[in-house]
């Protein structure tokens, strides 16, 4: 199924002196950017949450609104900053985004009124599609091009989203003892600093673009593959299937805490059980990584999905026992990273890597604006007519997904990719 985008490139040298040996410390400096971008840009924002609320005088609705904000200004950056990074590359991209982010962190621990928290959410939300998973994903997926490194390319995502995973088992503690010591306002210029001293050099210094990747094909070629992906009903199927899981994703990690509270287990064994989902993401990741060594990797990923709205569908009945609590997350849990790292690879797969951030910044605009106000509709659901149907609302969205991507792999295998880029 590879596109013969990909022969418009000349593949990197299997021996490792060329594109290979450099793509692996990219991906070691991303990791640790991944880490902490998600730690400080995104994670950090829920210890904040009630000393905000305090200083501020506000409601905790008006404050969580702009992380809202952010995720939302996130998404619509998506696609612009796709096409950026099919012309130019990640290094000016992220370390520009860095910059931006470090600033907005850190004019975050001097605001004084709603509006102000709101313009540096907004900042932090353009930030954040400028340096986390998406360009990321989008520099690795560019230095392992070509088929003979469909498996290395899949390995190097899976270190990063490995690493990156222990973004909120790093920075909640972190940030909270900060909080704890010298306020809430101190430990975010903490945090700025930490993050623009990190962030900064290392993507301004170790990112680069291969020196023979697709960034010769002209634009208006590329420009020509997106619009012939964008009429395909492959491309649609992709971008249903992951806004429909990233929604069902969001929604878990939103309400389990508190779904489970309700079903009658104390806070502390559901605090316990939901943060098993963490674990369980890597646990998935790697799974389905070893698994499309023999499977397409949209059959296990659809596998997947299916047994997470199992999961879902089966908590309201089961989760009043602490073993049936247990068996659901387990469920559910195993796929909560898959998405993550299983779109990149069918991007690429698919359509080659010429145009690639640009295809996946089309599908982010989607999905991301899905995880950010699905949570808030399933919050709505759950007052008006109770949590079990939201977990209904859950295991329906997992099915589409799943569904997508059968129907998906079906067509993709009978009619492969045929979009041509000519440099």
């Amino acid at each position: 199924m590879s596109s013969t985008a990909e022969a418009a490139a000349p593949a990197t040298r299997g021996d490792g002196r060329s594109g290979p040996f450099h793509g692996w410390r990219i991906v070691a400096a991303l990791a640790v950017t991944q880490t902490i971008g998600y730690g400080v840009l995104y994670y950090a924002f829920s210890v904040f949450l009630i000393p905000m609320q305090r200083d501020l005088k506000a409601e905790g609705t008006q404050v969580a609104a702009a992380l809202t904000l952010a995720v939302l200004a996130t998404a619509l950056c998506a696609p612009l900053v796709g096409r950026w990074l099919d012309a130019r590359g990640g290094r000016t991209l992220m370390t520009v985004g860095s910059v931006l982010g470090a600033l907005a962190v850190f004019a975050w621990s001097r605001v004084e009124t709603l509006p102000q928290l709101y313009g540096v959410f907004l900042a932090i939300g353009i930030a954040s599609a400028m340096v986390l998973y998406e360009p990321a994903f989008a520099v690795i997926v560019s230095w392992f091009d070509g088929p003979a490194h469909g498996q290395r390319r899949a390995n190097a995502l899976l270190a990063l989203t490995i690493v990156a995973g222990f973004a909120s088992s790093i920075f909640l503690p972190l940030t909270g003892l900060l909080v704890e010591h010298c306020g809430w306002r101190h430990a975010l210029v903490v945090l700025a600093v930490g993050y623009g001293l990190l962030a900064i050099p290392l993507h301004a210094l170790v990112l680069r673009r291969r020196p023979d990747h697709a960034a010769t094909v002209k634009a208006a070629a590329r420009t020509d593959l997106v619009k012939a992906a964008v009429r395909a009903r492959p491309f649609w199927l992709l971008a249903a299937a992951f806004t429909a899981h990233g929604g069902a994703v969001a929604t878990i990690a939103i309400l389990l805490v508190t779904y489970l509270i309700h079903l009658g287990h104390t806070p502390v064994f559901a605090a316990a059980i939901a943060g098993l989902l963490g674990v369980l993401s890597v646990t998935g990741r790697l799974v389905t990584t070893g698994l499309r060594r023999r499977w397409a990797a949209a059959p296990v990923a659809a596998t997947t999905f299916a047994l997470q709205g199992i999961g879902a569908l089966l908590l309201p009945f089961t989760g009043t026992t602490v073993p049936g609590a247990i068996s659901c997350v387990l469920l559910f849990g195993i796929g909560f990273g898959v998405g993550t790292i299983t779109l990149p690879h069918l991007l690429a797969e698919q359509y080659g890597t010429a145009a690639y951030a640009s295809l996946s910044g089309r599908i982010a605009l989607f999905s991301v604006v899905d995880q950010a106000l699905v949570p808030l509709g399933a919050v709505a659901l759950a007052q008006l007519i109770g949590y079990a149907w939201v977990m209904g609302a859950v295991t329906t969205a997992c099915g589409i997904a799943a569904f997508a991507l059968v129907a998906y792999h079906r067509l993709s295998f009978r009619q492969p990719s045929k979009q041509e880029v000519s440099s």
